[in-house]
This record gives structure tokens, sequence and C-alpha cells, in this order.
């Protein structure tokens, strides 16, 4: 997500109005490049076939980065050897791993939490912002004011037990649909990029989503999508409440519109410590918001792989930077700075348009 100014970030309400505004304004050939399985061939002997663990890769000097990094942190021979229980690998959600236009997906679930908002308190049908959500004119829903941008955040994702909001975030992306492909928003995946968390998972690393976006919101599905368990995801946080009734014996957590970590520019490396405890070997992002999470792993001793997705296909998907000429967006944004420094400090950019065979799963 775009890098955020922690200045602006006092409270968890905050930061989702800071995302409102800008949103809705925004309209080495080696063996790491095989792995084996077994066939059966026609006299009932089994025997190896070689497979290509990143298929939707075209070949080109990001495929080979990757390859040649897995095969020297995985052979016990190479000098760049990595233990597998110190193996990690960081990747950033929106953009990264998923579609992040025209808004975040996040965003769309407050908007569309509205509704159920107003149906629990009829009262508030008429009553300002969720009058204007309810007409769904995004126009309109631009021209409120930051106090009524507050309420929608506090309304949707605070104020109820971390129980319940993980079953209505689970049922929201068992039905939402992007407009554009009218998919759920949780099958527009970047396959390319779910081959990268497989094919490192296969060689013993551990991989973590960690991204500006709501760890309570993210955790509820990674598992689903990515192959990774909720207590491998680091986002930004709010606080909550303990609660404990003594009747019934049973104890809940209600979630509160204080903000506790703002996981998203230098909050990426913060999260990475107070979370995992470890530097990553591998961090993939794609915007100014991941810029410190890559430099922190590169920091690291040893070999280190940092990559950032490059949005240069307008055609599958979508175009946008500014770097390289492309045009200028206040989502997911991906300066030419950032890309000057990427080469600079030889971390690999990839191109969507030529580095991917295909987009989706």
């Amino acid at each position: 997500m775009k890098k955020i100014s922690s200045s602006r970030l006092s409270d968890f309400k905050s930061l989702l109005l800071f995302i409102f505004l800008v949103l809705i304004f925004s309209g080495c050939g080696n063996n790491a490049s095989e792995s084996n399985t077994t066939a059966t061939d026609t006299t009932g002997q089994t025997k190896e076939v070689a497979t290509d663990p990143l298929p939707s890769w075209n070949e080109g000097d990001a495929k080979q980065a990757i390859l040649k990094f897995v095969h020297s942190t995985t052979d016990s021979s190479d000098s760049a050897y990595v233990k597998p229980g110190e193996r990690i690998a960081t990747f950033d959600q929106d953009g990264t791993l998923w579609v992040e236009k025209p808004i975040y997906s996040q965003v769309i679930y407050c908007l569309d939490r509205v509704p159920d908002v107003v149906k629990a308190k009829p009262a508030l049908k008429n009553v300002e912002p969720f009058k204007t959500v309810l007409t769904g004119n995004m126009g309109a829903i631009a021209k409120l004011p930051n106090t009524d941008l507050e309420k929608i955040a506090a309304a949707t994702l605070t104020g109820m037990t971390e129980a319940d909001f993980k079953q209505q975030v689970k049922e929201w992306v068992s039905t939402a649909k992007d407009k554009r492909w009218n998919k759920l928003h949780i099958e527009l995946i970047y396959q390319p990029m779910l081959e990268i968390m497989q094919y490192l998972r296969a060689n013993g690393y551990k991989t973590y989503i960690v991204t500006g976006g709501g760890q309570d919101f993210v955790r509820v599905y990674a598992d689903q999508v990515y192959g990774i368990p909720p207590e491998q995801v680091v986002g930004t946080a709010g606080s909550t409440t303990y609660q404990y009734d003594t009747a019934t014996g049973k104890s809940s957590l209600l979630k509160n519109p204080k903000l506790v970590l703002n996981d998203n520019g230098p909050g990426k490396a913060q999260g990475i410590q107070l979370i995992i405890g470890r530097r990553p070997n591998a961090a993939f992002g794609n915007s100014t918001g991941d810029q410190q999470m890559l430099e922190y792993t590169k920091g690291g001793s040893g070999a280190r792989l940092a990559m950032l997705v490059l949005h240069d296909d307008s055609t599958r998907e979508y175009a946008y930077g500014p770097a390289q000429g492309l045009p200028d967006s206040k989502v997911g944004t991906f300066t030419q700075a950032l890309y000057d420094q990427a080469k600079r400090s030889n971390w690999v950019v990839i191109s969507m348009k030529n580095d991917w065979k295909t987009i989706f799963k």
C-alpha cells in the first residue's frame, strides 16, 4: 500500500481515513531451475520427471534470480546456504499478490458493509455519511468530510468482537466480486507470485504476508488463498479489549479504534521484528510502502533477494507507476526514485508485461 506519514496515524480511524481519501479520489541455469516429481512409465517402473517450478514465468533475469537464490541458499555446499529453520520470505499483499486497483479491497469491504450496519441500526438510514454511501455514488462519497469518513471506518472495522469481524469478512470474501473481471476478489491472485511462494515453501522457506492492510482482515482468507496461516500474517493492527462473561464462562476480544501497529513504510520492518523476529532472506513488494522492508531485507548478511512488481500491463491488468513513464497513481505508487534505487541496490524489478506468461490463476 502507499507510504503513509506516521504523523497522520495517531489512531486506527486516522489510518482508514487516509486510505479513503487517497483511494476514493484516485477513482542462472542450475539445479534450482527444476524440481523432481515421479511418474509411472509403460513398464510400471517409476522415473523422475523434471518440472519447471515457475511455469507462469517467462525466461529472463527475474526468473533466473529467483532460481539462483533458492539454489544457493538451499545447497549445503554453497557459501550462501541458509539453515531450514532460518529461511524467511515476506510478501506485501496489495499490488504484489493480488489486484489493488481501482481501490484496495479492504476499502471496498468497508463501503459494502454500510448496508448491514444500517440494517442493524435503521435510524442511520437518513444520517450522514451512511445515507450517501447507500446511494453508491462514488463522486458523492468522495465529497464527504473527514469526520464522516472516520465514522464509516469505525462502524465497519471496530466495535464488534474479533470473532464477529472474522465472520463478516469471511462472508464478504466468499461473495464480493471485482466489477471489471466479475470474479471474487480472492480469485484475482497473481499466479506467478503463488508459484514463488509454493517454490519457496517446497525448499524449506516459511512465507509471511507483511501488509499495510488490516491484519485481522487478511488473516481471514490468507490460508485459503495463499496457503499462509493467520499467524504468518503481519499487518496494520488495532487494539482490542478482553471481555469475560462469568455467567457463561466465555471470553472475547472487542475491536477498538486505536492503532497498535501501522505496518507500512518503516512500520513493515518494525512489524517484521515484532512478529517474526528474523530479518527476511527474501522480500517482495510493489510500491514505496515496501521500500523499507526491502532495505531491511537486503541489509542482512549472505544471499538476499529483493523484488518489486512493476505494473506495466494495461491489457491484462493495469499500468501505473509513475516509474518508467507509466501513468501516475495514488494507489500502489511506484516512483522513478524507487525504480532507480532498485537498480542501484541490486533489487530485481519484475515486469508484469514481460516476465509473466499469465497473470491470474
